[in-house]
């Protein structure tokens, strides 16, 4: 990694930071559902000292910005906001979708992964991925939010990540989705590599101007016939 960064995700049940300083990175993750507000700034101090430097020697910020709990999303948003415009820092925002896919890319013996998180309301968040010519998580498509049952299609025995699959298991199955269990969650850990591409190549924004990414109003997706 080129750039020294601090990554900070609350999108879904999950808290999680990491931090890349001098060629060593610092994380924590825990499940902490409706703690994160009271948590992640005591957690931010913590990992800026074990790794001992403050915000205003890093390069920038990443945070996760979506899909998952509205909530959540903001939270993590708001704090990276805050901790960036103190500083004086830039942001890139990662989607929680890509940073699975990024962490079963680098984990696991894969070149795509369709990323699925439950969304509640009998839907799921969805996204599909595949490697780039570094290992990295690249879209195929646009992220969606849909009923698992209406997708009509045949993964091929890609492998699948996120409490989506968990949760609409037999439509996994239906669809040949090979899910992989231990990736159930966005991992901020795994939202550094992508955030340093983002940086390389100037793709940030001001503190005022980072946003969320909430997917609700994209609902399109190879669907049934009849089902438009």
């Amino acid at each position: 990694m080129k750039h020294n960064l601090l990554a900070i995700d609350a999108s879904t049940e999950a808290l999680s930071l990491a931090l890349h300083f001098k060629g060593k990175t610092f994380t924590h993750f825990e499940v902490c559902p409706q703690q994160h507000s009271q948590k992640i700034l005591p957690l931010v101090d913590a990992l800026l000292s074990e790794a001992n430097c403050s915000l205003k020697d890093l390069d920038g910020i990443v945070y996760g910005r979506g899909p998952g709990s509205f909530t959540g999303v903001r939270i993590g948003v708001a704090v990276a906001q805050g901790l960036a415009y103190s500083a004086g820092l830039k942001l890139h925002g990662v989607s929680t979708l890509q940073a699975m896919a990024q962490e079963a890319l680098q984990t696991q013996d894969c070149k795509e992964v369709v990323s699925a998180i439950d969304a509640r309301m009998g839907e799921i968040y969805l996204g599909h991925f595949g490697a780039d010519e570094h290992g990295n998580a690249v879209a195929k498509q646009d992220e969606i939010v849909i009923k698992p049952e209406i997708i009509n299609d045949d993964f091929n025995g890609v492998k699948g990540v996120g409490t989506g699959w968990q949760t609409y298991a037999d439509d996994a199955k239906r669809l040949n989705v090979s899910v992989i269990d231990s990736v159930s969650l966005p991992n901020a850990q795994f939202m550094l590599a992508i955030g340093d591409i983002g940086f390389t190549n100037g793709d940030t924004v001001a503190a005022q101007d980072a946003q969320p990414h909430y997917v609700r109003d994209t609902v399109t997706w190879k669907k049934l016939p009849g089902r438009e």
